[in-house]
C-alpha cells in the first residue's frame, strides 16, 4: 500500500497505533512497527524521562522500522517538556500530540528531523493543527474508545470533512479494527487509520489483564458507554457496573472533585492491569463488537490487508458489473 502517510513516516502499511495510555509499551510498539505499521510508546504514563529514555532504546533493540512517542499532553498538566527533550535527544523518528494544545510543542521540535502526527476530533482543530505544521492528522470519530471529542460526530462524517478542510493527509480513528475499516477508511478520503482499542486485544499487548482483553472479545458494540461529559471530558468505556455508578452519579451533579478519585489513572489501571472490575475501568471503542479474537499483531496485520484486499475486489466487480448494464 502506498499513501502519503506511508511515504512520510516510511513504513509499509499505513496503520498507526494509538497511544493507549498505560498499556503503549516497547513489546506493543515494536510488534506494529515490525509488522509494517508506525508503533507508538506513550511517554504520559512512563512517568520520568529516564524511564521514557529506557523505553525508547528497548524499542530500537526489538525493531529496526520507524516508531513514534506519544505525548498526550493534557496528561501531563504541562509538565512534559523534560520528556519530550529525552525524545528530541534519542532522536525518535515521529512523536504523536494528544489531548492539549500542541503549540508548545511543535515550536520546541522545530529544526528538528522529527515527523509529527496531531489527533482531532474536529475539522478547526484540524486546520490549527496543519497550521503549526503536523505531518499529518489523526481525526478520531464519536465510535472511538478513550477521549473524543465533545460534538459527537460519528467517523463516516468526520473523516471526508476533515479531508476538505485541510491539504495534509488524514488518518480515520474510531470504529475501525479490521481490514473493512481500513478500507472504508480510504474510501472517505483517508490515506490510513489509527486504531486503539484493536490493538489492546493482541498477544503484544502484555501489560493488558487477560480479563480486559477477554472483556474486548466477548463485548457487543451496544457494550460501551461514555463517562466524564458532564466534566468537559467525555471518554468512551466498557459499560460496567462501576461506569454505570459513575455515570448516575454525573446525572445527579457530581463534580470533578465529587469523581477524581473513581475516573483516575489509577482507577483505569486497577482495571487493565489487575482485572479488578469493582475498583476500575477499561477505554474501549465502539470497535469492541468486531473483536473476536486475540491474535499476534503479525496476524492482525495480515488480516487487515487480506480483508481489504478482497474488499477492494468485491468493489471493483460491482462497477465493473455496472458497466455491463450500460
Amino acid at each position: 500500500m502506498k499513501t502519503r502517510i506511508t511515504e512520510i513516516f516510511g513504513i509499509q502499511y499505513p496503520i498507526i497505533q494509538g497511544g493507549l495510555a498505560y498499556l503503549a509499551y516497547a513489546e506493543l510498539a515494536s510488534a506494529v512497527s515490525n509488522a509494517g505499521g508506525l508503533g507508538q510508546i506513550t511517554a504520559a504514563t512512563l512517568g520520568t524521562p529516564e524511564k521514557l529514555r529506557e523505553e525508547i532504546r528497548k524499542v530500537r533493540k526489538l525493531t529496526d522500522k520507524p516508531f513514534g512517542v506519544n505525548f498526550a499532553i493534557a496528561r501531563h498538566d504541562g509538565n512534559y517538556k523534560d520528556l519530550l527533550e529525552v525524545a528530541i535527544e534519542e532522536k525518535v523518528p515521529t512523536i504523536s500530540i494528544t489531548g492539549g494544545n500542541p503549540q508548545p510543542v511543535f515550536e520546541r521540535i522545530k529544526g528538528e528531523n522529527i515527523k509529527t502526527l496531531v489527533l482531532v476530533s474536529g475539522v478547526r482543530q484540524a486546520q490549527k493543527a496543519e497550521e503549526l505544521g503536523a505531518d499529518a492528522i489523526m481525526a478520531v470519530g464519536q465510535e472511538g474508545g478513550g477521549h473524543l471529542g465533545r460534538d459527537d460526530i460519528g467517523t463516516m462524517v468526520l473523516i471526508p470533512r476533515v479531508v476538505e478542510s485541510v491539504s495534509i493527509p488524514v488518518l480515520a480513528s474510531g470504529g475501525i479494527g479490521d481490514g473493512r475499516g481500513l478500507l472504508a477508511a480510504f474510501a472517505l478520503g483517508a490515506e490510513g487509520v489509527e486504531m486503539g482499542t484493536r490493538f489492546i486485544a493482541t498477544q503484544e499487548c502484555v501489560h493488558a489483564n487477560n480479563v480486559y482483553k477477554k472483556a474486548l472479545v466477548n463485548a457487543k458494540e451496544t457494550d460501551t458507554v461514555i463517562i466524564k461529559k458532564t466534566l468537559g471530558t467525555p471518554g468512551r468505556v466498557l459499560r460496567s457496573e462501576y461506569t454505570r455508578d459513575i455515570i448516575e452519579r454525573e446525572q445527579h451533579g457530581a463534580t470533578y472533585e465529587d469523581l477524581k478519585n473513581v475516573v483516575s489513572g489509577e482507577a483505569n489501571c486497577r482495571y487493565i492491569y489487575e482485572g479488578n472490575e469493582q475498583e476500575g475501568f477499561g477505554w474501549a471503542g465502539q470497535v469492541a463488537g468486531l473483536i473476536k479474537d486475540i491474535p499476534t499483531v503479525q496476524e492482525l496485520f495480515d488480516e487487515m490487508v487480506s480483508t481489504a484486499e478482497q474488499g477492494k475486489q468485491r468493489l471493483v466487480n460491482i462497477f465493473e458489473a455496472e458497466k455491463k448494464f450500460i
